[in-house]
């Protein structure tokens, strides 16, 4: 009994941990118009202070004047990070045109 019992604190502490998946969103202009998206993978290593391969939204835009950027780490992002123990964090950049 207290095996299942220390699986399930386990459980529930690993599923708040991962669950807290944020987003923040920007408009720029009047925001997005057509409702055509980009989409790409942001690599952050070692909790996010390391920098690699990072988007761009102005290019992903094309020259757009009016778009919305929308910067989330899903749950499968927060999943890897977890898995990796913050060594591999990414994000993903949104675009709406």
């Amino acid at each position: 009994m207290k095996k299942i019992l220390t699986l399930l604190i386990v459980f529930v502490g690993l599923s708040i941990m991962v669950s807290s998946c944020y987003s923040h969103t920007f408009i720029i202009g009047e925001g997005a118009k057509s409702g055509v998206t980009v989409q790409k993978k942001n690599n952050f290593f070692l909790f996010g202070l390391i920098p690699g391969n990072v988007s761009d939204p102005q290019k992903m835009a094309n020259g757009a004047k009016d778009y919305q950027i929308t910067e989330v780490q899903s749950f499968v992002d927060g999943l890897l990070a977890v898995i990796t123990c913050g060594i591999y964090t990414p994000t993903t950049t949104i675009v709406q045109k």
